[in-house]
């Protein structure tokens, strides 16, 4: 998506060497809805076709873009795996180990099994993608609900390292706006 490809390069920031892509201006810090809801509208177009009843994300990146994608989808349900249990969700839930290449840490995701079943078409959204820690978290939990994964979705892919490609070679339908090559040098080239 040229749009995002022109705002990254506008707006991101490189750091750590080139391993970590800062678009907390717009993304994943201070939002621009108005922005996200384009981000939105091109991934409801891509997913229009396969009557996807519900979005499944993970806290607390996603769920800004994930609400807005609910807009373009008539306003369906956004389930949202959560990384620490807390006393009201209950137990009777899934789980996941899932680890955060942006924080290094490890979390145990978590959905209540009340959100989640075999009726459900998912359509699977995060703000980035990296390794694929998150969305295979979640992919797992999908699994574990016996609900059917109509597509992934991201805003941003690192395709150097790798997590996309993976999920690829899977058989997952995964739309990535746009896909960073490389980001070296102060300067940010994606994948044609």
């Amino acid at each position: 998506m040229k749009l995002l490809e022109e705002r990254i390069t506008k707006d991101g920031k490189i750091l750590d060497d080139g391993k970590i892509i800062k678009v907390d201006s717009f993304l994943n810090h201070q939002l621009d809805i108005p922005f996200l809801e384009k981000l939105g509208d091109e991934m409801y177009a891509h997913f229009l076709g396969k009557k996807v009843n519900k979005i499944l994300t993970i806290e607390a990146s996603g769920i800004a873009l994930a609400t807005v994608v609910s807009q373009s989808f008539n306003g369906i349900p956004v389930v949202f795996a959560k990384k620490q249990k807390t006393k009201n969700i209950g137990d009777n839930v899934y789980t996941s180990e899932v680890k955060s290449y942006t924080s290094g840490k490890e979390y145990t995701i978590t959905v209540s099994k009340e959100f989640l079943n075999e009726d459900d078409r998912l359509l699977i959204i995060d703000d980035f993608l990296a390794e694929g820690q998150a969305l295979r978290g979640l992919i797992d939990i999908s699994n574990k609900a016996s609900a059917h994964i109509c597509g992934l979705s991201v805003a941003v892919e690192k395709g150097f390292q790798g997590g996309g490609d993976g999920l690829r070679e899977d058989g997952f339908d995964l739309l990535s706006l746009a896909i960073i090559e490389s980001a070296e040098d102060n300067k940010i080239e994606f994948r044609r």
